[in-house]
């Protein structure tokens, strides 16, 4: 039998604990976790035409538009003005190029410039300004 790095070094438990409750919490109410809806609602995003079509823009971010330490994040300015988050609508999607000239979706974003925020009960970070992205608090 396999046993886990925190099961053959229980002094690693404490790390693993907060972890596991916040699994565990996301699904005692019975329904998917945040992530699993994220992955659901957003998956259309998997071609970049469709972000395209649905209003997003490349931005400058990190390094540029063409790419950089966070991947191409493409943001949708209409949905900058949502005071409530809405799982179906990130603000942002986030793209890696790959080496056959596509974009792979590997993240999309929440943002928000109200708050407190949260999204299914997960509250989110709070920026405050001045930050690196020339932003106000968000």
């Amino acid at each position: 039998m396999k046993l886990g790095l925190w099961a053959r070094n229980p002094a690693l438990l404490p790390l693993f604990a907060p972890l596991l409750a916040v699994v565990i919490a996301s699904a005692s109410d019975g329904g998917p976790l945040l992530m699993h809806k994220v992955l659901a609602a957003n998956g259309r995003f998997k071609d970049v035409k469709v972000a395209i079509a649905e209003g997003y823009a490349p931005i400058p971010c990190a390094s540029g538009t063409d790419g950089g330490a966070m991947g191409v994040h493409y943001v949708n300015a209409e949905y900058l003005k949502d005071a409530i988050p809405d799982v179906r609508r990130p603000q942002a999607v986030i793209y890696e190029p790959v080496p056959d000239d596509r974009m792979e979706l590997v993240a999309v974003e929440y943002i928000t410039f109200k708050g407190p925020a949260s999204l299914n009960g997960h509250l989110f970070n709070f920026t405050n300004s001045p930050n690196r992205y020339g932003l106000g608090p968000f």
